[in-house]
């Protein structure tokens, strides 16, 4: 009492409300570094790459909960952020940020090698790897490197034997998403490789590629054997069987064996009786072509072809048959 009697009692209101302003400003003072503390350490986890939050769907873990946050939004397939051009939904807020450039055209992001533009820096980054050769995605299983991640999660499906892109057709299944769109020409007829000398038209680049030797007379292909060039490969193989006298083709009739399948083929028809190599004169059908080639000479009237030396033979093979009646 004898205290407060020296103050009147404004000075005692002033005296009290200047200690609460001092408390809250101290409480404020004491929020505020906590909150500094916190992001403090949210920051370090950049550094320490610590993720602390793990999410309860894929257990992937995240070192901040907006990200966490954001990240569940693909769980529960919910895409709040809409574009007002196409209405595409999108999960995150920079997902359709990126997206926009799609409808504007826009490209910022330049090579400085080609020049070219891409609308996300991401892209651009994946393009370098063109001109830099660089392929860090390497596959765990046989070590082969990518310069896109995209390229390596399509290649992992040869290792897997999964097949997720199946031809609407014919509902053959295929592990990379172009081997379907190059299938579906085999549908639809599209040839839209052309070769530049003769304009045939080709729905595989390989194709394409096999062709031009035809026109370069380039014969790449050797057998070791006798040293015979060929144009392709698999006809390399085929004409290997004449050396090693392999004959995988067998007839399902009388189980002769065949070298090449066009062969087989052919042999078939004595089977089946089948002549679709037909005259156009007489309508007579043979089973070969070779038959029916030799069978317009009846039409035509023309004379079979004897090389020149056919003569000369014939003497020597007369002249070897009379000696072995003389002796």
């Amino acid at each position: 009492l004898a205290f407060c009697s020296f103050f009147s009692p404004v000075e005692m209101h002033l005296t009290v409300k200047r200690e609460d302003e001092e408390k809250t400003e101290l409480s404020e003072h004491l929020q505020i570094k906590t909150e500094d503390r916190s992001s403090a350490e949210h920051h370090m986890r950049v550094h320490t790459g610590e993720k602390p939050l793990i999410c309860g769907f894929c257990h992937k873990g995240f070192s901040h909960s907006a990200s966490l946050k954001s990240h569940m939004l693909i769980h529960s397939e919910e895409k709040p952020f809409v574009c007002r051009v196409c209405n595409k939904g999108f999960s995150r807020r920079e997902v359709l940020k990126k997206h926009m450039p799609v409808h504007t055209g826009e490209k910022p992001f330049i090579c400085e090698f080609c020049s070219r533009g891409f609308s996300r820096q991401e892209n651009l980054k994946s393009h370098m790897h063109v001109h830099t050769g660089e392929k860090p995605f390497v596959c765990d299983v046989c070590s082969r490197g990518f310069s896109r991640r995209a390229s390596l999660k399509s290649h992992m499906n040869v290792h897997t034997g999964q097949k997720p892109f199946i031809c609407s057709v014919c509902s053959k299944g295929f592990s990379r998403q172009q081997n379907l769109r190059s299938h579906m020409r085999v549908h639809t007829g599209e040839k839209p490789l052309i070769c530049g000398f003769c304009h045939k038209g080709f729905s595989h680049s390989i194709s394409l590629k096999s062709h031009m030797l035809v026109h370069t007379g380039d014969k790449p292909f050797v057998c070791r054997v006798c040293n015979r060039r060929f144009l392709r490969l698999e006809i390399l193989k085929s004409h290997m069987r004449v050396h090693t006298g392999e004959k995988p083709f067998i007839c399902e009739f009388c189980s002769r064996g065949f070298s090449r399948q066009d062969i087989l083929k052919n042999h078939m028809r004595v089977h089946t009786g089948e002549k679709p190599f037909v005259c156009d004169v007489c309508s007579k059908g043979f089973s070969r072509r070779a038959s029916l080639k030799s069978h317009m000479r009846v039409h035509t009237g023309q004379k079979p072809f004897f090389p020149a030396f056919s003569t000369h033979l014939s003497s020597h093979l007369l002249s070897f048959v009379h000696s072995c009646f003389l002796n």
